[in-house]
């Protein structure tokens, strides 16, 4: 689809409008078709490769740009950019019922696909094809949100299969290592082992401490920010390995 604006005569192509609607008036945005969704799953960060043009229309197809007091009125600002940016975020991707579908289809499967490679069968300890994970998200009624980014989503799936037991599922854990100076290894330990799913080695040398150890993922700020003020700076976490999981084949 082409598009001819006729307040400035630049031809757009290729055009995917985003639409929304505040304070009584009705603004779109002309953007690249496969972008928007790269855009609010975090994938696509830069902002011109989304926006044909920053600026804002009240019909895109008409090239009727739309008026500053109505845009001040309705988003609070006459920044064009920061308003694309709301329009983005929350406005409504104006696309063919086929070509909905497709971009659906393609965002479930990218969400099955995070949460295979984000957990583990905690028996096995090894991870589950996307196959399976798209079987049980369809056992638990999962819809896509668009408007949502697809990380978002797979935690929320996670969430659900493990409510519902559908499968047997945990986060991965990664495997970190820890240093810190003897001093204060003695509280730091004890927080940290409550904190661990499991503790795999300990090591005391004369002037500090090291323990390697899996934690869920989550955790991992907790963790950072303990040894931070704990140690006051002097001690460190190293990530050894973000998914630790059983070496053989994968569990269909």
């Amino acid at each position: 689809m082409s598009i001819f604006t006729p307040t400035n005569q630049i031809r757009l192509t290729n055009v995917a409008v985003v639409r929304q609607k505040r304070a009584g008036k009705r603004f779109e945005i002309a953007c690249y078709k496969n972008k928007v969704m790269g855009w609010r799953s975090g994938v696509e960060k830069d902002i011109d490769e989304v926006l044909q043009t920053h600026t804002v229309f009240t019909n895109v197809s008409k090239g009727e740009v739309a008026k500053k007091q109505d845009m001040v009125k309705a988003f609070g600002t006459e920044d064009q950019t920061e308003i694309c940016k709301q329009i983005l975020k929350k406005g409504e991707l104006q696309v063919s019922e086929k070509e909905r579908q497709a971009q659906l289809e393609s965002m479930y499967k990218d969400i099955a696909t995070l949460v295979a490679d984000m957990c583990v069968n905690p028996d096995t300890k090894r991870p589950y094809t996307v196959g399976l994970i798209e079987k049980a998200m369809k056992d638990v009624h999962f819809s896509v949100k668009p408007t949502r980014n697809t990380k978002q989503q797979a935690l929320e799936v996670i969430k659900k299969l493990k409510e519902t037991e559908t499968i047997n599922i945990e986060r991965a854990q990664m495997r970190i290592k820890v240093t810190v100076p003897q001093r204060e290894a003695k509280k730091v330990r004890t927080k940290l082992t409550k904190i661990a799913k499991k503790v795999e080695g300990e090591n005391w040398e004369d002037d500090e401490f090291n323990m390697v150890a899996l934690m869920d993922p989550g955790c991992f700020r907790e963790v950072d920010e303990l040894i931070r003020v704990e140690t006051k700076g002097k001690g460190s976490m190293e990530l050894l390995s973000l998914k630790e999981v059983e070496e053989g084949d994968e569990k269909f």
